[in-house]
């Protein structure tokens, strides 16, 4: 599957997604061209100038027990079932639990079990505040919950690299099982952040639309009429195995993990940068010894804003050309920062296996400074052997990963 022997096959998808509490349903949304985008009808949000977001379908404390919900943050609670339907759809591969590993990075941690705890803390002292209130704001805690639910003892890692840190999940998941470190790792991205503060800290920046008039058609990547992005939470998981462990045990197996790279930009600390983009792209594509011809469907990181539109869509163009079916699927989930990277490289892991590329909503006036081939008015079929996906994050993270069939 990969140069010098060095396959990984992907056996096991999950997802908790504002398109679906699972992998299949959110599959099947971003192919429908649905959105997940709705009115922010909370009381809290009253007075943010932020008007929209994507929230989960199903609030995952209401499908685990109540004891153990209790004791998980939101983003651990989704990254649990999330890892646990990866498990079950790769069949639950049997392995020395030291070679089961589990990466699953985040952008913000338990921000939601930091802010109300604080506030709990403020309004109402210590005695009140929650006994797992450190475990549930670790940033680790994710990974440390589904390392302990599957008995993996090859490591606990979490990542951090705000809206990359699903990605590079999966890019130190590759390094493990081709450093002969696990022959199983159960890897991704989740984040739970939808919170008065973070909305309204986002929006400061001028990063977060304020658009509301229609919530559907406010995530609009590459488009005229784009004024931000929006502000989405879920999650992402896939089961990776080393290509010769998968099939000795007779694993089905979606595609293949080909190659991947991680830059830093090292110039700004929340401005895109082409030139990283492109090297990360590029580097990406020599690890997994392809040309850039060979790259069929490229998932955009694209947010739906001006400037980061504009730099992937130049950085593209250098490193793949404008050959390829471009997919920004942003426009139907919002942007669930440390979760993206995960559910964009299954976007383009999915478009492969089905010869199926989502069509990237709300694309009504393509700008003209966009000149790689974006899929838009309906999904794209076909045949494609390689796709690539790209993550970048505040601080200069560039991840870029490429699937193959």
């Amino acid at each position: 599957m990969t140069r010098n022997g060095r396959g990984v096959l992907v056996t096991g998808l999950g997802a908790m997604t504002p398109l679906g509490a699972d992998a299949p349903s959110s599959w099947s949304g971003l192919l429908d061209g649905k959105s997940g985008v709705r009115s922010l009808e909370e009381e809290w949000a009253a007075d943010l100038p932020v008007h929209v977001a994507a929230g989960l379908t199903v609030d995952p404390a209401s499908l685990l027990p109540r004891p153990e919900a209790r004791k998980l943050d939101r983003g651990e609670q989704i990254a649990l079932l999330s890892a646990r339907e990866a498990w079950q759809d790769a069949g639950a591969p049997q392995a020395e639990p030291e070679r089961i590993a589990v990466v699953i990075g985040t952008g913000t941690g338990g921000v939601l079990t930091t802010l109300g705890q604080d506030d709990l803390f403020e309004r109402a002292g210590i005695r009140r505040l929650s006994p797992f209130a450190v475990p549930m704001l670790m940033p680790n805690g994710p990974a440390a919950w589904v390392s302990m639910d599957l008995g993996a003892k090859g490591g606990a890692r979490t990542p951090v690299s705000a809206c990359a840190s699903g990605a590079e999940a999966l890019a130190l998941a590759q390094d493990l099982i081709r450093a002969g470190r696990a022959d199983v790792v159960v890897a991704g991205g989740v984040e739970a952040c939808l919170h008065p503060f973070t909305l309204a800290a986002f929006a400061q920046m001028k990063a977060l639309s304020t658009q509301s008039t229609d919530p559907e058609a406010v995530s609009r990547p590459f488009d005229v009429k784009r004024s931000g992005f929006v502000m989405g939470e879920g999650a992402g998981m896939m089961v990776l195995e080393r290509a010769e462990f998968a099939r000795a045990r007779g694993a089905r197996t979606h595609g293949a993990l080909a190659g991947s790279a991680v830059s830093s930009s090292a110039d700004h600390i929340t401005a895109s940068d082409a030139d990283g983009q492109t090297y990360a792209m590029r580097l990406a594509l020599r690890d997994a010894a392809l040309d850039p011809s060979d790259i069929g469907v490229v998932h955009a990181h694209a947010t739906s804003t001006e400037s980061g539109d504009l730099a992937e869509a130049e950085a593209i163009g250098r490193a793949v050309g404008s050959h390829a079916a471009v997919t920004a699927t942003k426009s139907m989930t919002g942007h669930m920062i440390g979760a993206s990277g995960t559910i964009g490289a299954m976007a383009a892991l999915l478009a492969l296996r089905d010869g199926a590329v989502p069509v990237t909503r709300n694309l009504d006036e393509l700008d003209p400074r966009v000149e790689v081939d974006v899929v838009r008015g309906e999904r794209r079929t076909g045949r494609w052997s390689a796709a690539l996906a790209n993550s970048f994050g505040f601080g200069g993270h560039n991840v870029s990963l490429v699937f193959t069939t």
